[in-house]
Protein backbone atom coordinates (compact mmCIF):
# COMPACT_ATOMS: atom_id res chain seq x y z
CA UNK A 1 0.00 0.00 0.00
CA UNK A 2 1.21 3.27 -0.79
CA UNK A 3 0.40 6.39 1.83
CA UNK A 4 1.25 9.47 0.08
CA UNK A 5 1.54 11.71 3.17
CA UNK A 6 3.86 10.94 6.00
CA UNK A 7 1.86 9.77 8.57
CA UNK A 8 3.61 11.05 11.28
CA UNK A 9 3.06 14.42 10.07
CA UNK A 10 0.03 14.39 9.97
CA UNK A 11 -0.36 12.57 13.20
CA UNK A 12 1.17 15.26 14.91
CA UNK A 13 -0.78 18.18 13.74
CA UNK A 14 -3.91 15.97 14.55
CA UNK A 15 -2.40 15.11 17.93
CA UNK A 16 -1.71 18.45 18.72
CA UNK A 17 -5.54 19.55 18.61
CA UNK A 18 -7.55 17.13 20.30
CA UNK A 19 -11.24 17.47 20.82
CA UNK A 20 -14.11 15.50 21.77
CA UNK A 21 -17.54 16.71 21.86
CA UNK A 22 -20.79 15.44 22.48
CA UNK A 23 -24.46 16.82 21.49
CA UNK A 24 -27.56 15.47 21.85
CA UNK A 25 -29.52 14.10 18.57
CA UNK A 26 -32.25 17.08 19.05
CA UNK A 27 -29.79 19.99 18.40
CA UNK A 28 -27.73 18.47 15.54
CA UNK A 29 -27.54 21.10 12.85
CA UNK A 30 -23.94 22.36 13.11
CA UNK A 31 -21.77 24.43 10.72
CA UNK A 32 -18.17 22.78 9.62
CA UNK A 33 -15.88 22.93 11.28
CA UNK A 34 -15.60 24.72 14.55
CA UNK A 35 -15.43 22.83 17.75
CA UNK A 36 -16.49 23.40 20.85
CA UNK A 37 -14.52 22.84 24.44
CA UNK A 38 -13.35 19.08 24.81
CA UNK A 39 -15.74 16.95 26.76
CA UNK A 40 -13.99 13.70 27.94
CA UNK A 41 -14.57 11.17 29.02
CA UNK A 42 -17.95 10.41 27.45
CA UNK A 43 -20.18 9.15 30.06
CA UNK A 44 -23.33 6.87 29.01
CA UNK A 45 -25.70 5.43 30.67
CA UNK A 46 -27.46 2.11 29.88
CA UNK A 47 -30.95 2.16 31.71
CA UNK A 48 -34.51 0.43 32.03
CA UNK A 49 -37.83 2.49 30.77
CA UNK A 50 -39.71 2.22 34.28
CA UNK A 51 -43.03 1.79 32.05
CA UNK A 52 -41.94 -0.03 29.48
CA UNK A 53 -38.80 -2.59 30.91
CA UNK A 54 -37.46 -1.05 26.94
CA UNK A 55 -33.73 -0.63 27.26
CA UNK A 56 -32.27 3.25 26.57
CA UNK A 57 -29.06 5.35 26.88
CA UNK A 58 -29.18 8.13 29.16
CA UNK A 59 -26.44 11.23 28.71
CA UNK A 60 -26.13 14.04 31.27
CA UNK A 61 -30.18 13.10 32.25
CA UNK A 62 -31.37 13.09 28.43
CA UNK A 63 -32.56 9.78 27.00
CA UNK A 64 -32.01 11.30 23.25
CA UNK A 65 -28.25 8.67 22.41
CA UNK A 66 -25.35 11.43 21.68
CA UNK A 67 -23.31 12.25 18.79
CA UNK A 68 -19.71 11.30 20.02
CA UNK A 69 -17.52 13.64 17.63
CA UNK A 70 -13.54 13.19 18.01
CA UNK A 71 -10.86 13.90 16.01
CA UNK A 72 -8.12 11.21 14.36
CA UNK A 73 -4.90 10.68 16.30
CA UNK A 74 -7.06 11.38 19.69
CA UNK A 75 -8.57 8.93 21.98
CA UNK A 76 -12.22 8.07 23.10
CA UNK A 77 -12.82 7.54 26.37
CA UNK A 78 -16.22 6.48 27.38
CA UNK A 79 -17.46 5.49 30.95
CA UNK A 80 -20.19 3.10 30.19
CA UNK A 81 -22.48 2.64 33.19
CA UNK A 82 -25.07 -0.48 32.96
CA UNK A 83 -28.10 0.61 34.92
CA UNK A 84 -30.43 -1.34 33.39
CA UNK A 85 -33.04 -3.65 35.55
CA UNK A 86 -31.80 -6.75 37.19
CA UNK A 87 -34.93 -8.67 35.79
CA UNK A 88 -35.85 -7.50 32.01
CA UNK A 89 -39.31 -7.75 30.56
CA UNK A 90 -38.00 -8.41 27.37
CA UNK A 91 -37.36 -11.39 25.47
CA UNK A 92 -34.20 -12.46 23.72
CA UNK A 93 -33.73 -15.83 21.78
CA UNK A 94 -36.60 -17.10 23.44
CA UNK A 95 -35.80 -16.17 27.47
CA UNK A 96 -35.92 -13.43 29.26
CA UNK A 97 -32.87 -11.25 28.17
CA UNK A 98 -30.25 -11.07 31.09
CA UNK A 99 -29.60 -7.14 30.12
CA UNK A 100 -25.90 -7.62 29.59
CA UNK A 101 -24.74 -5.04 27.55
CA UNK A 102 -21.26 -3.51 26.14
CA UNK A 103 -20.18 -1.56 23.09
CA UNK A 104 -18.76 -1.70 19.99
CA UNK A 105 -17.20 1.31 17.49
CA UNK A 106 -18.74 0.47 14.28
CA UNK A 107 -16.42 1.15 11.55
CA UNK A 108 -13.43 2.36 13.58
CA UNK A 109 -9.87 0.89 12.56
CA UNK A 110 -9.17 0.42 16.01
CA UNK A 111 -7.76 -2.58 17.97
CA UNK A 112 -10.56 -5.30 18.90
CA UNK A 113 -8.41 -5.76 22.49
CA UNK A 114 -9.46 -4.39 25.54
CA UNK A 115 -10.19 -1.54 26.26
CA UNK A 116 -10.92 -0.69 22.93
CA UNK A 117 -13.31 -2.02 20.45
CA UNK A 118 -13.43 -5.45 22.33
CA UNK A 119 -17.07 -7.06 21.74
CA UNK A 120 -16.37 -10.14 23.49
CA UNK A 121 -14.72 -10.02 26.65
CA UNK A 122 -16.04 -6.46 27.84
CA UNK A 123 -19.39 -6.62 28.79
CA UNK A 124 -21.47 -5.37 31.89
CA UNK A 125 -24.25 -7.49 33.53
CA UNK A 126 -26.42 -4.78 35.29
CA UNK A 127 -24.35 -2.73 38.57
CA UNK A 128 -21.44 -3.09 36.32
CA UNK A 129 -19.00 -0.08 34.29
CA UNK A 130 -17.00 -0.98 31.00
CA UNK A 131 -13.91 2.09 30.98
CA UNK A 132 -13.30 2.29 27.30
CA UNK A 133 -10.55 3.78 25.67
CA UNK A 134 -10.49 3.63 22.13
CA UNK A 135 -7.26 4.85 20.31
CA UNK A 136 -8.09 6.21 17.03
CA UNK A 137 -5.46 6.17 14.62
CA UNK A 138 -4.27 9.08 12.92
CA UNK A 139 -5.00 8.26 9.45
CA UNK A 140 -8.62 7.46 10.31
CA UNK A 141 -10.49 7.66 7.66
CA UNK A 142 -12.82 10.96 8.56
CA UNK A 143 -16.33 10.63 8.13
CA UNK A 144 -19.82 8.75 10.17
CA UNK A 145 -19.36 5.79 12.36
CA UNK A 146 -21.28 4.63 14.76
CA UNK A 147 -21.67 2.70 18.29
CA UNK A 148 -24.13 -0.07 19.50
CA UNK A 149 -24.39 -2.35 21.98
CA UNK A 150 -23.05 -5.82 21.14
CA UNK A 151 -23.88 -8.50 23.73
CA UNK A 152 -24.27 -11.62 21.80
CA UNK A 153 -28.07 -13.16 22.57
CA UNK A 154 -29.50 -9.27 23.27
CA UNK A 155 -28.16 -7.61 20.19
CA UNK A 156 -31.01 -7.22 18.17
CA UNK A 157 -33.64 -6.52 21.37
CA UNK A 158 -31.02 -3.17 22.42
CA UNK A 159 -30.79 -1.95 19.20
CA UNK A 160 -34.57 -2.07 18.16
CA UNK A 161 -34.93 0.17 21.90
CA UNK A 162 -32.59 2.74 20.45
CA UNK A 163 -29.36 2.04 22.06
CA UNK A 164 -27.25 3.09 19.19
CA UNK A 165 -25.39 6.47 18.18
CA UNK A 166 -23.77 8.55 15.77
CA UNK A 167 -19.75 9.17 15.95
CA UNK A 168 -18.53 11.54 13.63
CA UNK A 169 -14.29 11.17 12.89
CA UNK A 170 -13.91 15.15 12.05
CA UNK A 171 -11.70 16.23 9.08
CA UNK A 172 -13.55 15.18 6.12
CA UNK A 173 -13.52 18.78 4.51
CA UNK A 174 -10.16 18.12 3.85
CA UNK A 175 -11.40 15.49 1.28
CA UNK A 176 -14.24 17.69 0.49
CA UNK A 177 -13.38 21.22 1.22
CA UNK A 178 -16.81 22.74 0.42
CA UNK A 179 -18.74 21.07 3.00
CA UNK A 180 -16.90 23.71 5.35
CA UNK A 181 -19.81 26.21 4.28
CA UNK A 182 -22.70 24.11 4.29
CA UNK A 183 -25.00 23.55 7.28
CA UNK A 184 -24.78 19.60 8.48
CA UNK A 185 -27.17 17.87 9.48
CA UNK A 186 -26.92 13.89 11.33
CA UNK A 187 -29.71 12.28 10.78
CA UNK A 188 -29.98 8.37 12.33
CA UNK A 189 -32.43 6.02 11.52
CA UNK A 190 -34.18 3.56 13.97
CA UNK A 191 -37.52 1.89 14.00
CA UNK A 192 -40.95 2.25 15.48
CA UNK A 193 -42.89 -0.78 15.64
CA UNK A 194 -46.25 -0.37 14.40
CA UNK A 195 -49.01 -0.51 16.77
CA UNK A 196 -51.16 -3.11 17.25
CA UNK A 197 -54.11 -1.37 17.45
CA UNK A 198 -55.18 -1.20 13.75
CA UNK A 199 -56.53 2.11 14.11
CA UNK A 200 -53.41 3.98 15.34
CA UNK A 201 -51.63 1.06 13.00
CA UNK A 202 -53.16 2.78 10.31
CA UNK A 203 -52.51 6.38 11.15
CA UNK A 204 -48.82 5.69 11.97
CA UNK A 205 -48.60 4.19 8.42
CA UNK A 206 -50.81 7.14 6.71
CA UNK A 207 -48.72 9.37 8.11
CA UNK A 208 -45.53 7.96 6.38
CA UNK A 209 -47.44 7.46 3.40
CA UNK A 210 -45.77 3.59 3.79
CA UNK A 211 -46.89 1.50 0.39
CA UNK A 212 -49.76 -0.92 1.37
CA UNK A 213 -49.67 -2.99 -1.50
CA UNK A 214 -47.06 -6.64 -1.00
CA UNK A 215 -43.40 -4.95 -1.63
CA UNK A 216 -41.05 -7.41 -3.14
CA UNK A 217 -41.24 -11.19 -2.50
CA UNK A 218 -41.53 -11.07 1.10
CA UNK A 219 -45.40 -11.89 1.95
CA UNK A 220 -45.56 -10.61 5.61
CA UNK A 221 -47.05 -7.60 6.69
CA UNK A 222 -45.27 -4.60 7.28
CA UNK A 223 -44.17 -4.25 10.94
CA UNK A 224 -41.57 -1.38 11.12
CA UNK A 225 -41.12 2.24 10.12
CA UNK A 226 -38.59 4.44 9.95
CA UNK A 227 -37.88 7.55 12.57
CA UNK A 228 -35.69 9.94 11.75
CA UNK A 229 -33.40 11.27 14.97
CA UNK A 230 -36.95 9.94 16.68
CA UNK A 231 -39.55 11.44 15.31
CA UNK A 232 -42.05 10.23 12.54
CA UNK A 233 -41.95 12.30 9.47
CA UNK A 234 -40.18 15.12 11.04
CA UNK A 235 -39.35 18.50 8.24
CA UNK A 236 -35.90 19.64 7.30
CA UNK A 237 -35.82 23.04 6.69
CA UNK A 238 -34.02 24.00 3.36
CA UNK A 239 -33.96 27.14 1.00
CA UNK A 240 -34.16 26.40 -2.60
CA UNK A 241 -30.49 26.11 -3.60
CA UNK A 242 -29.15 25.88 -0.20
CA UNK A 243 -26.63 23.01 -0.55
CA UNK A 244 -26.54 21.51 3.15
CA UNK A 245 -24.18 18.28 4.05
CA UNK A 246 -26.33 15.24 5.58
CA UNK A 247 -25.13 12.60 6.73
CA UNK A 248 -27.41 9.07 7.68
CA UNK A 249 -26.84 6.19 9.51
CA UNK A 250 -29.39 3.58 9.22
CA UNK A 251 -29.37 2.15 12.89
CA UNK A 252 -32.24 -0.43 12.40
CA UNK A 253 -31.46 -3.61 13.39
CA UNK A 254 -32.26 -5.12 10.28
CA UNK A 255 -34.83 -2.27 7.64
CA UNK A 256 -33.13 -1.46 4.34
CA UNK A 257 -33.49 2.04 3.55
CA UNK A 258 -33.16 2.52 -0.30
CA UNK A 259 -33.22 6.58 0.19
CA UNK A 260 -33.71 9.09 -2.35
CA UNK A 261 -34.79 13.14 -2.91
CA UNK A 262 -37.71 13.59 -4.95
CA UNK A 263 -36.30 15.66 -8.36
CA UNK A 264 -33.04 15.37 -7.09
CA UNK A 265 -29.92 13.53 -7.08
CA UNK A 266 -27.57 13.01 -4.18
CA UNK A 267 -23.97 14.10 -4.23
CA UNK A 268 -22.51 11.24 -2.43
CA UNK A 269 -19.06 11.60 -0.65
CA UNK A 270 -18.43 9.07 1.34
CA UNK A 271 -20.20 5.68 2.51
CA UNK A 272 -19.77 3.87 5.84
CA UNK A 273 -17.42 6.94 6.79
CA UNK A 274 -15.55 6.32 3.98
CA UNK A 275 -14.72 9.20 1.63
CA UNK A 276 -15.24 8.17 -1.97
CA UNK A 277 -11.66 10.24 -2.29
CA UNK A 278 -9.63 8.52 0.24
CA UNK A 279 -8.29 5.58 -2.23
CA UNK A 280 -9.24 7.30 -5.53
CA UNK A 281 -8.50 11.29 -4.92
CA UNK A 282 -9.64 11.83 -8.10
CA UNK A 283 -13.20 10.89 -6.82
CA UNK A 284 -14.40 13.37 -4.57
CA UNK A 285 -18.49 12.88 -5.50
CA UNK A 286 -20.50 10.57 -7.19
CA UNK A 287 -24.19 11.78 -7.96
CA UNK A 288 -26.85 9.07 -7.39
CA UNK A 289 -30.35 9.19 -7.82
CA UNK A 290 -30.68 6.61 -4.87
CA UNK A 291 -28.96 4.68 -2.94
CA UNK A 292 -29.15 1.67 -0.82
CA UNK A 293 -27.89 1.56 3.21
CA UNK A 294 -28.36 -1.48 4.63
CA UNK A 295 -28.88 -2.31 8.73
CA UNK A 296 -25.85 -0.57 9.69
CA UNK A 297 -24.88 1.42 6.71
CA UNK A 298 -23.57 4.97 6.38
CA UNK A 299 -24.28 7.37 3.36
CA UNK A 300 -22.57 11.15 3.42
CA UNK A 301 -23.81 13.46 0.63
CA UNK A 302 -24.46 17.22 -0.30
CA UNK A 303 -28.14 18.02 -1.07
CA UNK A 304 -29.38 20.88 -2.63
CA UNK A 305 -32.57 22.46 -1.88
CA UNK A 306 -35.44 22.30 -4.38
CA UNK A 307 -38.03 24.97 -5.75
CA UNK A 308 -39.53 26.84 -3.28
CA UNK A 309 -43.02 26.48 -4.94
CA UNK A 310 -42.43 22.27 -5.29
CA UNK A 311 -43.29 19.61 -2.17
CA UNK A 312 -40.19 17.56 -1.78
CA UNK A 313 -39.37 14.27 0.71
CA UNK A 314 -36.68 11.86 1.79
CA UNK A 315 -38.09 8.70 0.78
CA UNK A 316 -37.07 5.11 1.29
CA UNK A 317 -38.10 3.08 -1.50
CA UNK A 318 -39.87 -0.68 -1.35
CA UNK A 319 -36.61 -2.96 -1.27
CA UNK A 320 -37.17 -6.97 -2.07
CA UNK A 321 -35.42 -8.93 1.27
CA UNK A 322 -36.36 -12.15 -0.61
CA UNK A 323 -39.17 -15.14 0.25
CA UNK A 324 -38.28 -15.71 3.71
CA UNK A 325 -37.32 -12.01 4.77
CA UNK A 326 -39.13 -9.05 6.05
CA UNK A 327 -41.24 -6.60 4.71
CA UNK A 328 -39.34 -3.45 3.37
CA UNK A 329 -41.99 -0.84 1.85
CA UNK A 330 -41.74 2.37 0.59
CA UNK A 331 -42.35 5.37 2.90
CA UNK A 332 -41.45 9.12 3.71
CA UNK A 333 -38.71 9.72 6.23
CA UNK A 334 -39.53 13.69 6.03
CA UNK A 335 -40.58 16.39 4.04
CA UNK A 336 -38.12 19.01 2.67
CA UNK A 337 -39.52 22.45 3.60
CA UNK A 338 -37.93 25.80 2.28
CA UNK A 339 -36.48 27.86 5.15
CA UNK A 340 -34.23 30.90 5.58
CA UNK A 341 -31.04 30.49 4.25
CA UNK A 342 -28.26 29.37 6.71
CA UNK A 343 -27.05 31.98 8.26
CA UNK A 344 -23.62 30.09 8.18
CA UNK A 345 -19.91 31.31 9.59
CA UNK A 346 -16.97 29.90 7.24
CA UNK A 347 -14.94 28.70 10.08
CA UNK A 348 -10.84 27.90 9.65
CA UNK A 349 -10.68 24.41 8.71
CA UNK A 350 -9.22 21.44 9.46
CA UNK A 351 -5.18 22.02 9.28
CA UNK A 352 -2.76 19.83 7.25
CA UNK A 353 -3.20 17.68 4.05
CA UNK A 354 -5.14 15.07 3.90
CA UNK A 355 -4.10 11.40 4.10
CA UNK A 356 -4.88 9.74 0.86
CA UNK A 357 -4.00 5.31 0.76
CA UNK A 358 -4.28 4.00 -2.57
CA UNK A 359 -3.51 0.64 -3.73
CA UNK A 360 -1.88 0.27 -7.46
CA UNK A 361 -4.37 -1.11 -9.65
CA UNK A 362 -2.08 -4.06 -10.39
CA UNK A 363 -2.32 -5.24 -7.29
CA UNK A 364 -6.20 -4.90 -6.83
CA UNK A 365 -6.47 -6.63 -10.27
CA UNK A 366 -4.08 -9.67 -9.25
CA UNK A 367 -6.10 -9.92 -5.89
CA UNK A 368 -9.32 -9.90 -7.41
CA UNK A 369 -8.44 -12.39 -10.34
CA UNK A 370 -7.35 -14.73 -7.45
CA UNK A 371 -9.08 -17.54 -5.99
CA UNK A 372 -11.30 -16.55 -2.59
CA UNK A 373 -8.60 -17.21 0.35
CA UNK A 374 -11.68 -17.78 2.30
CA UNK A 375 -15.47 -17.78 1.48
CA UNK A 376 -18.55 -17.09 3.61
CA UNK A 377 -21.59 -19.57 3.51
CA UNK A 378 -24.71 -17.72 4.90
CA UNK A 379 -26.90 -20.57 5.89
CA UNK A 380 -30.28 -21.24 8.20
CA UNK A 381 -32.61 -23.64 9.20
CA UNK A 382 -35.25 -24.05 12.32
CA UNK A 383 -32.92 -24.39 14.61
CA UNK A 384 -30.59 -21.51 13.99
CA UNK A 385 -28.56 -19.50 11.56
CA UNK A 386 -24.80 -20.51 10.29
CA UNK A 387 -21.63 -19.61 8.79
CA UNK A 388 -20.08 -22.20 7.06
CA UNK A 389 -22.57 -24.57 9.09
CA UNK A 390 -21.30 -23.67 12.76
CA UNK A 391 -23.41 -21.56 14.63
CA UNK A 392 -21.48 -18.91 16.88
CA UNK A 393 -20.52 -20.04 20.37
CA UNK A 394 -18.96 -18.02 22.99
CA UNK A 395 -16.38 -20.69 23.70
CA UNK A 396 -15.08 -21.03 20.47
CA UNK A 397 -12.51 -20.28 18.97
CA UNK A 398 -11.43 -18.41 16.06
CA UNK A 399 -12.69 -19.66 12.36
CA UNK A 400 -9.84 -18.47 10.54
CA UNK A 401 -6.36 -16.74 11.64
CA UNK A 402 -5.26 -14.14 9.33
CA UNK A 403 -1.49 -12.48 8.92
CA UNK A 404 -1.90 -8.25 8.99
CA UNK A 405 -0.06 -7.00 6.17
CA UNK A 406 -1.73 -8.88 3.11
CA UNK A 407 -5.05 -7.74 1.07
CA UNK A 408 -6.99 -11.03 0.45
CA UNK A 409 -9.90 -12.17 -2.00
CA UNK A 410 -13.00 -12.79 0.18
CA UNK A 411 -16.39 -14.57 -1.30
CA UNK A 412 -19.96 -13.91 0.56
CA UNK A 413 -22.53 -16.80 -0.72
CA UNK A 414 -26.27 -16.66 0.59
CA UNK A 415 -27.93 -19.31 -0.75
CA UNK A 416 -30.54 -18.73 1.32
CA UNK A 417 -34.24 -17.18 0.25
CA UNK A 418 -33.90 -13.96 2.39
CA UNK A 419 -30.81 -10.99 2.36
CA UNK A 420 -28.25 -10.78 4.52
CA UNK A 421 -25.91 -7.98 5.31
CA UNK A 422 -21.81 -8.91 5.70
CA UNK A 423 -19.99 -7.03 8.22
CA UNK A 424 -16.71 -7.10 9.30
CA UNK A 425 -15.14 -5.81 12.77
CA UNK A 426 -12.27 -2.93 12.30
CA UNK A 427 -11.75 -2.96 8.47
CA UNK A 428 -13.22 -2.00 4.86
CA UNK A 429 -13.12 -3.76 1.83
CA UNK A 430 -13.64 -2.97 -1.39
CA UNK A 431 -16.83 -4.91 -3.29
CA UNK A 432 -15.83 -5.67 -6.76
CA UNK A 433 -18.16 -8.19 -8.24
CA UNK A 434 -21.69 -9.51 -7.33
CA UNK A 435 -22.66 -12.67 -8.92
CA UNK A 436 -19.21 -12.71 -10.27
CA UNK A 437 -19.80 -10.07 -12.62
CA UNK A 438 -17.57 -6.73 -12.24
CA UNK A 439 -19.15 -4.07 -10.18
CA UNK A 440 -19.13 -0.74 -11.90
CA UNK A 441 -17.69 2.20 -9.53
CA UNK A 442 -16.41 -0.43 -6.88
CA UNK A 443 -17.07 1.29 -3.48
CA UNK A 444 -15.09 0.66 -0.15
CA UNK A 445 -17.06 0.06 2.92
CA UNK A 446 -18.20 -2.34 5.58
CA UNK A 447 -21.45 -3.16 5.42
CA UNK A 448 -22.32 -4.80 2.10
CA UNK A 449 -25.79 -6.41 1.03
CA UNK A 450 -25.87 -9.74 -0.31
CA UNK A 451 -29.08 -10.47 -2.07
CA UNK A 452 -30.44 -14.00 -1.73
CA UNK A 453 -29.24 -16.67 -4.17
CA UNK A 454 -26.39 -14.63 -4.45
CA UNK A 455 -22.50 -13.77 -3.95
CA UNK A 456 -20.07 -11.03 -3.54
CA UNK A 457 -16.66 -10.63 -4.03
CA UNK A 458 -14.49 -8.69 -1.40
CA UNK A 459 -11.15 -7.15 -1.50
CA UNK A 460 -10.30 -7.78 2.17
CA UNK A 461 -7.63 -4.51 3.72
CA UNK A 462 -5.85 -6.36 6.32
CA UNK A 463 -2.86 -4.02 5.90
CA UNK A 464 -3.43 -2.05 9.17
CA UNK A 465 -1.15 -3.58 11.94
CA UNK A 466 -3.44 -2.01 14.47
CA UNK A 467 -6.42 -4.02 14.50
CA UNK A 468 -4.56 -7.07 16.13
CA UNK A 469 -5.95 -9.48 17.75
CA UNK A 470 -9.80 -11.20 18.11
CA UNK A 471 -12.55 -9.91 15.67
CA UNK A 472 -16.10 -10.86 14.43
CA UNK A 473 -17.47 -10.69 11.80
CA UNK A 474 -21.16 -11.15 11.06
CA UNK A 475 -24.44 -11.06 9.24
CA UNK A 476 -25.98 -7.74 10.28
CA UNK A 477 -29.36 -8.42 10.49
CA UNK A 478 -29.04 -8.83 14.65
CA UNK A 479 -31.66 -11.55 14.73
CA UNK A 480 -29.54 -13.59 12.93
CA UNK A 481 -26.13 -12.71 14.40
CA UNK A 482 -28.04 -13.23 18.26
CA UNK A 483 -28.85 -16.59 16.84
CA UNK A 484 -25.45 -17.57 15.77
CA UNK A 485 -24.62 -16.02 12.13
CA UNK A 486 -21.21 -14.89 13.66
CA UNK A 487 -17.77 -16.01 14.02
CA UNK A 488 -14.59 -14.98 15.10
CA UNK A 489 -11.40 -13.94 13.16
CA UNK A 490 -7.98 -13.69 14.69
CA UNK A 491 -5.89 -10.87 13.23
CA UNK A 492 -2.07 -12.13 13.98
Amino acid sequence: MQILQKLEVVAALWIASICLLVATASGQDRILPELPQATTPVTLVAASDPVTGKSEFRYQGNNTPPVIRVRPGTVLNVEYKNQLAAHSKEECVGHPCMNMTNLHFHGLHVSPKAPQDDSLDMIASPGETLHYSVQVPPQQPPGLYWYHTHPHGESYVQDLDGMSGAIVVEGIDRYVPEVRHMRERILVLRDLVLPKDGVERNRVMELVAMQTTQCGTAPEDPERAFTVNGSLRPQINISSGERQFWRIVNASPDRYADLELDSESLEVVALDGMPLAYHDPSTLKRSMSHVLVPPAGRVEAIVTGPLADSHAALRSRCFDTGPDGDSNPGMVLADIVSGQPSNVQVGPGQSGAPVYATFPAIVLKRIEASEPQFVVTFTEDKQGFYINGQKFEMSAGPMLTVDIGSLQHWRVMNPTREVHPFHIHQVHFLVYAVDNKPVKDPVWVDTVNVSYGSSVDLVMDFTDPIIRGMSLFHCHLLSHEDKGMMAKILFR
